[in-house]
């Protein structure tokens, strides 16, 4: 059984989703969600689905080891599901090529600091782009520059608004993030 922590700083739609995806998994199980903010939904959603989880501060984050020393006794993985910070050094170095983000758009385009949820849709239907979608991708050191995993697109029609985007994106987040969180943890152990 490989076990998966989730980090989360909003409401948590996509760490639902994967927890009730994994639910009745004979090799893959969520084991705790972690959040950069005590009164983010996220905590709300995995005590009601009987996840443990808990809040941190950047100390805890960045200073000390205690949320190092927490996915190391319980994940293999690492999955950040609408989480706004960078991940620091001795994460990425603890669970090499085992953290795995989802961005809303197609990366290299509209990615890092600042650019995540409403931020990219705008910036998308502002410069008039074709098409966009997700990407879901390990974590590096840099925001949104991880090695691309599997990217899905659509075409965005000129009467789409940012909230159209923006739900056309989260349907893509539903569909394809546990599945590709499976498929890479079944692949590589």
């Amino acid at each position: 059984m490989k076990n998966i922590a989730i980090l989360a700083s909003g409401s948590g739609t996509n760490a639902e989703n994967i927890i009730n995806y994994f639910k009745n998994s004979d090799s893959i199980s969520v084991v705790y969600v972690l959040s950069n903010k005590k009164d983010a939904k996220v905590l709300e959603r995995a005590s009601r689905l009987n996840i443990p989880n808990k809040s941190f501060d950047k100390n805890d984050f960045i200073d000390t080891d205690e949320v190092l020393n927490l996915l190391k006794e319980n994940a293999d993985y690492v999955i950040l599901a609408g989480f706004l910070w960078k991940i620091p050094a001795k994460i990425l170095k603890a669970f090499p090529n085992k953290i795995i983000n989802i961005h809303p758009a197609l990366l290299p385009k509209y990615g890092g600091k600042g650019m995540y949820g409403m931020h990219v849709h705008n910036a998308v239907v502002e410069n008039r782009e074709k098409k966009t979608g997700i990407t879901i991708h390990y974590v590096n050191e840099n925001y949104d520059e991880g090695a691309i995993i599997f990217q899905k697109s659509f075409e965005i029609l000129e009467s789409d608004t940012p909230d159209d985007v923006a739900e056309k994106i989260h349907k893509l987040e539903q569909e394809n993030f546990p599945k590709v969180i499976e498929k890479v943890i079944l692949k590589n152990g």
